[in-house]
């Protein structure tokens, strides 16, 4: 796995002013592969490492070329349901240059420029290092679970938006599966705590079919993409309607470590306790409805700390978080999931407080970021920066909570683990779990100081 040098200065920077714990945990970080954001025009081409173009360059000249992993992430209207990460292509501009979300619309000019001020030119650069470097591409962040579940909310639902979001991914999907084969490609698919509902799941899996994408040419999706769910341990697969998984449901296997429920979503019907648990409901609807062999990557950049939220909807920069385990291809069950991964480099802010760290008023505040779990809300924690900036104090927190190691709870052989009389699997059954080898595909450490 590529280890990008400009997050590497980022680290260094925090580590010379870093003591005890939070020091030697942030050393261990620093080499931890992530993923880079291509989320403006300008990362696309360039000679350095904060662009697309030099980091594909850097990585080919490895002795073995290093796996490269970068988010597509540049929709017109991105990020409808909140501020903090809105984005330079817009369908309509208001008075003051922003995206007007709620102008009606088919979005003509802000496709054209995302097809070839965007996505073209990636594609592009993509063809000049497919055979040279090993690729993996995450698509588009919350944009079709936002189509999916936020289709009332009226940025989200504007016929722009709509518009906006389908045929942008058609368009990126069906131009990367036929014009770089070879780049590994994963859809994002949001998280447990916002699909695991057997009605979102539906929706999310409709869109996706009916939207006609070439998902068999799809290696799989991307969960909890720059959020903190936990990662957790993979139930045995007993679905009781649907593809939802109804083991920890209905107060059933409360004591079993599956059904550890930080967020509370057992009780409202929600089988995505965890990440495993949502990753295998999510590959069985997909390989069912989409005919599709779908495959994983969670983001385990910064859910090492499961209890550490009054709730689970406050998603930017929460207070008590921790790094999680490094990136790599052991997984709980390697059959269903084909990484762990650092989508969101940790230390990378998740939205802006409303005074930036220069006193100034941040232009992409998003009250979110204002909430009680929220870093600089109370006294003595500084202001955060925009999205995608290095907070210093965010990144030390990571470091000193962090939980290197995954949870080894054992989870079929637990006796009561089995599901109940009557309630048979149904097939696809996802629930495959593997021997992982002794060794860390990453050659990354597997602990830290906890």
């Amino acid at each position: 796995f590529y280890v990008n040098p400009a997050n590497a200065k980022e680290y260094d920077a925090s580590i010379a002013t870093a003591e005890g714990l939070a020091r030697r945990n942030l050393q261990l970080m620093r080499k931890v592969p992530s993923a880079y954001w291509i989320d403006t025009k300008a990362k696309i081409r360039g000679s350095s490492t904060g662009t697309l173009e030099g980091i594909l360059q850097d990585a080919s000249t490895k002795s073995p070329a290093e796996l490269v992993v970068c988010i597509w992430y540049n929709l017109p209207n991105r990020d409808c349901d909140a501020l903090a990460s809105n984005g330079e292509i817009c369908c309509a501009k208001d008075m003051h240059g922003k995206c007007d979300y709620l102008q009606p619309g088919d979005c003509e000019e802000g496709l054209k420029d995302y097809k070839t001020g965007y996505a073209d030119p990636f594609i592009s650069v993509l063809k000049e290092y497919e055979k040279k470097v090993p690729i993996v591409i995450i698509v588009e962040p919350d944009s079709l679970p936002n189509l999916a579940t936020n289709a009332a909310h009226p940025k989200c639902g504007s016929t722009a938006t709509q518009t906006a979001y389908k045929v942008g991914v058609q368009y990126a999907l069906k131009k990367l599966t036929s014009e770089v084969p070879s780049v590994a490609l994963y859809l994002d698919a949001a998280h447990g705590g916002w699909m695991a509902w057997e009605n979102n799941l539906e929706k999310f899996m409709g869109i996706l079919k009916q939207m006609d994408l070439p998902m068999r040419k799809v290696r799989g999706f991307a969960t909890n993409v720059a959020n903190y769910q936990p990662l957790g341990v993979q139930c045995p697969w007993c679905p009781d309607q649907g593809f939802r998984n109804g083991f920890c449901l209905n107060n059933k296997h409360q004591d079993h470590a599956c059904c550890k429920d930080p967020c509370k979503l057992s009780g409202q019907y929600n089988f995505g306790n965890n990440e495993l648990n949502y990753a295998s409901g999510l590959v069985a609807a997909a390989n069912s409805v989409l005919d599709m062999d779908a495959h994983v990557v969670i983001d385990t950049g910064r859910n090492g700390v499961a209890h550490m939220r009054s709730t689970c909807a406050n998603w930017c920069n929460p207070r008590g978080a921790g790094a999680g385990v490094p990136s790599s291809t052991e997984t709980a069950n390697q059959t269903l999931v084909d990484a762990y991964f650092w989508l969101k480099t940790p230390g990378e802010s998740d939205g802006c407080s409303q005074t930036l760290p220069n006193g100034k008023k941040c232009p992409r505040f998003d009250a979110k970021c204002s909430s009680v779990d929220s870093l600089s809300t109370k006294d003595g924690e500084p202001a955060a920066p925009e999205a995608g900036m290095w907070y210093d104090y965010q990144v030390k927190q990571l470091a000193i909570n962090a939980r290197f190691k995954p949870d080894n709870s054992p989870s079929s052989k637990k006796k009561g683990s089995e599901c109940p009389a009557g309630l048979v699997p149904q097939a696809p059954n996802p629930w495959v779990p593997v021997t992982p080898s002794p060794s860390n595909s990453s050659g990354i450490p597997s602990q830290g100081g906890h």
